[in-house]
């Protein structure tokens, strides 16, 4: 059989899988006996106030995957609730089991597709793991991007809590307002932190999940405000307004420290650039003059001691210009 339809067949089988997965999801999460069952609970909690502490666990918790079975599994691989963590914290509403798909299937279906074609082993395997680190990278740019529009947005929701306190609302109820008068993704975690503490969570757990949620320094100054605020009293809305002040004058300083440490950097960058578009110009000037690095013994021995300063140059510059506040 031809080997380019046999390509063909595997690749389809792999979309059909992989659209049939998706699929399945999807009408678990939105129309199986489990998503009905839960939503009639959730209604059944909103007119129902709690009668303990261990009730308020349904709010917090959230299955690795969409089957008891692979939630299981994926109980027993280390650091999976820092992986649920994080993705939680990326908005993506990926779950452990869609994550650990999208890492996994991609290089298994390209080694048996590369292997099916005949194509040599190791460019296969090398491409195979270049795309492992490619959903984490997503992950995790997609959860900076997402902390950084949280960070931006936090003077603004402790100044609209604290005008509505100041209006006569309850904190719960300013929260509710900010909720929803706030645009994602901070809205988004105030409904969830008002809906718990609705629910019957006290205000000290609700408070400590949306710190968890929501690793930033800025909430967590906001978080132990109110609740110290809680303990010992005073006036919150004062409180709020002067933590939003602290918070915009953070940030001040931390776009003057940015602007101060852009010229590092660009040279950094810089740096790690041009050893390689020199050695690009080399080769196609003279393509001869960097055979030595390719044939004699000694040269991928040099290749890599120069790289590896050059990794350590680049941590050390990166080092330099970070700096805290």
């Amino acid at each position: 059989m031809d080997r380019t339809l046999l390509a063909f067949g595997a690749c389809l089988f792999v979309t059909i899988v992989m659209g049939a997965t998706v699929g399945y999801q999807w009408w678990q999460r939105r129309h199986s006996m489990a998503a009905r069952r839960f939503g009639r609970r959730l209604r059944a909690v909103a007119s129902t106030p709690w009668q303990d502490d261990a009730a308020a666990s349904i709010m917090k918790a959230r299955a690795l995957a969409q089957t008891p079975f692979m939630t299981a599994l994926l109980r027993r691989l280390p650091h999976s609730d820092a992986l649920d963590r994080m993705l939680r914290q990326s908005g993506l509403h990926w779950t452990v089991s869609v994550f650990v798909t999208m890492t996994l299937l991609p290089p298994v279906a390209l080694w048996i597709t590369g292997r099916m074609l005949g194509l040599p082993a190791i460019p296969v395997a090398v491409a195979a793991a270049v795309w492992l680190p490619v959903p984490a990278l997503y992950v995790r740019r997609a959860r900076l991007r997402r902390m950084l529009r949280i960070e931006l947005q936090l003077p603004e929701a402790a100044d609209m809590i604290s005008r509505a306190l100041r209006a006569g609302h309850s904190f719960s109820s300013a929260l509710d307002m900010a909720g929803d008068e706030l645009p994602e993704p901070l809205g988004s975690e105030f409904r969830v932190t008002f809906d718990e503490i609705n629910f019957g969570t006290s205000m000290h757990d609700a408070l400590g999940a949306l710190a968890e949620r929501v690793p930033l320094p800025d909430l967590r100054y906001l978080v132990i405000a109110v609740l110290i605020q809680r303990e010992s009293g005073g006036n919150l809305a004062e409180i709020l307004g002067n933590v939003s002040q602290i918070i915009r004058e953070r940030m001040k300083l931390m776009g003057h420290v940015r602007v101060l440490s852009a010229e590092g950097r660009l040279s950094g960058i810089i740096l790690a650039l041009l050893p390689f578009g020199v050695a690009g110009a080399m080769y196609l000037v003279n393509p001869e003059f960097l055979e030595p690095l390719a044939n004699d013994p000694v040269g991928p021995w040099i290749v890599g001691y120069a790289l590896a300063l050059m990794a350590m140059g680049l941590l050390w510059m990166q080092r330099l210009v970070r700096i805290h506040v």
